[in-house]
């Protein structure tokens, strides 16, 4: 490398000392000449080398035109690269961080004027130059405060001046700071690790990663280089070399990854012009089609990009973690746990920083003591370590073939899943190998990306998560989780609801058109090698065919109608199947992206559990409120809530006519505060309230019914930049309607400017009433607000649906999200003269997904009305 990194640099004794213009043509053609290369190889390791080159040339330059035409009389004082530059890794827009390193202070006065005009010249050459001046003196003592400088002078490269005031620097100097200092660098360096991942989301799973500073990305590199470093350093008292602290494996694994990182950010540098890491989602599609880190100038599937760019993430993640780990002291609980050596297991273990290693690595050559080992780990939350992992996965072969059915292997599994940290042992059986040495049908979706701007994660990394979300119920802090708690804690057997979250999405890597399907194929595979019982396995079948059941039902049909409940209660069948159902809908949605599962959809899909619940139990009567007919119960529980002047009948009043939907819908408390906002009406017939709750805002409108009115609400939200979650509508038999809309303020409007909340009332209010017409208003505030090109570009589909409900047709819509797409649809509704129910608003990523309950003429729409409400919703886009 050094031989064609000197190569690169022949030609600057060539270079004259020349006027600055001349200098600076000079960069902007051989920088264009490295970019061209580039594109016509995609090499990204040489081009940082050349540009590294480029710089020395530059630099040289400028050190005989400002501090010595010969610069081998300069003494006691030399330019040292640092960092990423030292490396010899400079990207096309990176910071370049250079040291002018002197003897002593005499030096320094003498060569002062000469450093600071050689940056000078630099920052006109509108590079990014990070300079610094330092004694010798000073680079022997660690620097507690700096951190950074700490690091970055590991990788000092010696350019011009005084060579050996450098060798002392690297060999004396350094070596001198590092043994004093080695424990702080390590924690410090962990510490800016932890920091930095934190800030990432401790997660490598990103739509948009940073490939620099995302866990997995080229820092996570550096960081596993430098930790080798400093513990060769620290125990040998010499300079290393990768060869030298990396296994062979994880040299080469490592090698490929930053083969790919480098072409990737290079593209991604001279593509938007500027020091930009962030691959964002449209730079993924272009980086695919250049073949960019794969082969030059072939392009490939853009989600078969990521899935490259997530193995080579995954394989740096974990050696740059587990380096880190096994120089840190392992915490007291496991030590706890651990002793020295294990007293649990035949084979044994023993501590490395915070990494079990095996004692006896000839032990996992029998299948029952290697699943020991993941049963130990899944018990404990230990982790493996490098060592270990690489000795599992060697000895894999010899053990057993692929997909063999195991003694007692249900029985290993089953305590592996109830284990507490059972997602961290499959996440390390997935690692060693043997996840899939045991179950082949996993391998299809390894790394695998679903690309559609909704799925954060990979398929097998949402599946561990999955189940980690289920363990974690074990200590649910937050309010809205302990529901779904205490339902795990009345499980039968939940060993069926964790090996159904494992499996359940193997289908998405088969080539078949419906997932689903491919999954229940693969579980009988897996049942093959399983001892399970004929009704145990009938359950698994069921949460894998109808794992998505719950999640419609929740999204697309209106959970407080009697004839959904009714439909989803009879293919559920038993209440314990409903509450294996339900955890795994609450599990599969959270694990989707960190968003996914609001606090809101969360109450609501326990409401769907507590409905059918109910259900199954008999115990939902009527669908609207009656007060003749005994509903008085309802009656009962609100008015101790409301005021003392009204009385029982007014309530009855209000009450009367509504569904029954309503009242479970919302807490007496709510409904409550819904009864004085209807005795107002007779002062005003626009009553209306919003709350603010964390991140949603929940707007509650009470008025005499008319046209346009759920139009009118959605557009004016819309035209404040308002995102919709939710909308609902109730009316009673005397015409008055309650419709709740819930909503975030993505622009944070609301929040930073808290009068607007009174304006936004106002808005409404004028549209309601006729002041000021929906289209003009949303025409003044958003027909100003940009509209980006969308990520993914989602068809529209319509489907109408007359058996789901006894007195509403449903139609079910899936298009593109936009701006006042729910104003549009209301409106195209209320012009075909339909009245809207009930709806129900949902986005994944950039698709929505809104399901109306509509009437026509107080009844359901005849098939004809369908169609033409078909085209007329397609024509207006």
């Amino acid at each position: 490398m050094d031989q064609v990194f000197e190569t690169l640099r022949a030609t600057a004794v060539g270079i004259p000392s020349t006027p600055f213009t001349v200098l600076r043509d000079f960069y902007a053609e051989e920088f264009a000449r490295i970019e061209r290369e580039f594109r016509a190889s995609s090499n990204g390791r040489v081009a940082t080398q050349g540009r590294a080159a480029l710089l020395d040339r530059v630099i040289l330059d400028l050190s005989r035109e400002f501090l010595a035409p010969e610069l081998n009389d300069l003494r006691k004082l030399c330019l040292v690269a640092l960092g990423g530059y030292g490396r010899r890794e400079l990207f096309p827009h990176s910071d370049v961080d250079l040291m002018f390193l002197w003897e002593d202070a005499s030096i320094e006065s003498r060569y002062r004027e000469g450093t600071q005009a050689i940056c000078r010249a630099l920052w006109d050459l509108r590079l990014r130059v990070s300079p610094t001046h330092r004694f010798l003196s000073e680079c022997e003592k660690f620097q507690p405060d700096n951190p950074e400088f700490n690091i970055s002078v590991l990788d000092s490269r010696y350019l011009e001046g005084d060579r050996g005031l450098f060798e002392r620097l690297r060999n004396r100097a350094l070596p001198h700071m590092i043994a004093g200092g080695w424990s702080d660098l390590l924690r410090d360096l962990a510490e800016l690790t932890e920091q930095r991942h934190r800030k990432e989301g401790d997660t490598i799973f990103h739509l948009e990663p940073n490939l620099k500073n995302s866990p997995g990305g080229l820092r996570d590199y550096h960081v596993a280089w430098w930790v080798g470093l400093i513990s060769k350093m620290e125990k040998a008292g010499m300079w290393a070399t990768p060869e030298d602290i990396w296994p062979a494996k994880a040299l080469q694994d490592m090698d490929k990854a930053f083969e790919f990182l480098a072409a990737a950010r290079c593209f991604l540098h001279y593509r938007q012009g500027r020091h930009d890491n962030a691959l964002s989602y449209e730079l993924q599609a272009a980086a695919a089609a250049r073949g960019i880190g794969v082969e030059n100038g072939r392009a490939i599937d853009p989600a078969e990009w990521m899935r490259i760019y997530f193995r080579h993430a995954r394989a740096v993640y974990a050696l740059c973690t587990q380096l880190l780990d096994e120089t840190l002291p392992a915490p007291a609980k496991l030590r706890g746990f651990l002793g020295w050596k294990s007293s649990l297991l035949d084979s044994g273990f023993y501590v490395a920083g915070t990494r079990l290693s095996l004692l006896e690595p000839s032990g996992v050559h029998e299948p029952q003591r290697l699943l020991d080992v993941f049963r130990y780990v899944a018990k404990h939350g230990a982790r493996l370590s490098r060592e270990a992992e690489d000795q599992i996965h060697e000895a894999l072969p010899s053990i057993f073939d692929s997909g063999a059915a195991l003694p007692s292997l249900w029985s290993n599994l089953r305590e592996i899943l109830l284990a507490p940290h059972a997602a961290e042992a499959l996440r390390a059986m997935h690692s060693s190998g043997l996840l899939v040495r045991l179950f082949p049908e996993f391998a299809v979706i390894d790394s695998l990306v679903v690309r559609d701007y909704y799925h954060h994660y990979t398929v097998d990394a949402h599946s561990f998560m999955a189940i980690e979300n289920i363990h974690r119920l074990r200590e649910a802090e937050k309010n809205w989780e302990r529901p779904f708690a205490n339902l795990f804690s009345e499980l039968e057997e939940p060993e069926l609801l964790f090996l159904s979250l494992l499996f359940h999405d193997v289908g998405k890597g088969m080539p078949c058109g419906d997932h689903v399907a491919g999954s229940l194929d693969a579980i009988e595979n897996v049942f093959a090698r399983l001892d399970l019982k004929p009704e145990q396995a009938d359950t698994v079948r069921f949460l894998i065919r109808d794992h998505l059941a719950m999640s419609a039902n929740l999204l697309r049909r209106d959970i407080f109608d009697l004839e959904t409940i009714r439909v989803f209660a009879e293919e559920v069948g038993t209440p314990e199947r409903l509450k294996l159902l339900c955890l795994f809908t609450y599990a599969d949605i959270r694990a989707v992206n960190p968003e996914a599962l609001t606090p809101w959809k969360a109450q609501s899909l326990w409401q769907l559990y507590v409905l059918t619940a109910n259900y199954l139990s008999r115990s939902l009567d009527e669908e609207r409120f009656h007060a003749e007919s005994g509903d008085l119960q309802f009656v009962d529980r609100i008015f101790p809530l409301v005021s003392s002047t009204a009385s029982r009948e007014e309530l009855a009043s209000f009450l009367e006519g509504l569904p029954r939907r309503y009242l479970f819908a919302h807490s007496a408390e709510e409904i409550a505060s819904h009864f004085p906002m209807a005795r107002k009406l007779k002062e005003n017939n626009v009553q209306l309230r919003i709350d603010h709750r964390r991140q949603i805002y929940a707007l509650t409108l009470l008025a005499t019914d008319r046209p346009f009115l759920f139009a009118g609400v959605s557009g004016t939200l819309a035209s404040w930049g308002m995102d919709i979650w939710k909308a609902e509508a109730f009316a009673n038999a005397a015409g008055v309607v309650v419709d709740t809309f819930h909503f975030t303020d993505p622009h944070k409007t609301l929040e930073l400017n808290p009068s607007e909340l009174l304006r936004l009332q106002k808005s409404i209010e004028d549209v309601l009433t006729g002041a000021i017409s929906r289209e003009t208003l949303l025409r003044g505030r958003a027909g100003a607000q940009s509209k980006p090109q969308p990520k993914v570009s989602v068809p529209t589909q319509i489907r109408f649906d007359d058996s789901s409900s006894p007195h509403s047709t449903l139609m079910e819509i899936v298009t593109q999200d936009r701006p006042g797409l729910l104003f549009h649809l209301s409106s195209t509704l209320a012009n075909f003269g339909c009245n809207i129910e009930v709806a129900l608003i949902d986005t994944e990523g950039q698709r929505a997904l809104d399901t109306f309950y509509l009437t026509f003429g107080g009844a359901k729409l005849r098939p004809d009305a369908q169609e033409q409400l078909r085209v007329r919703l397609l024509a207006e886009g």
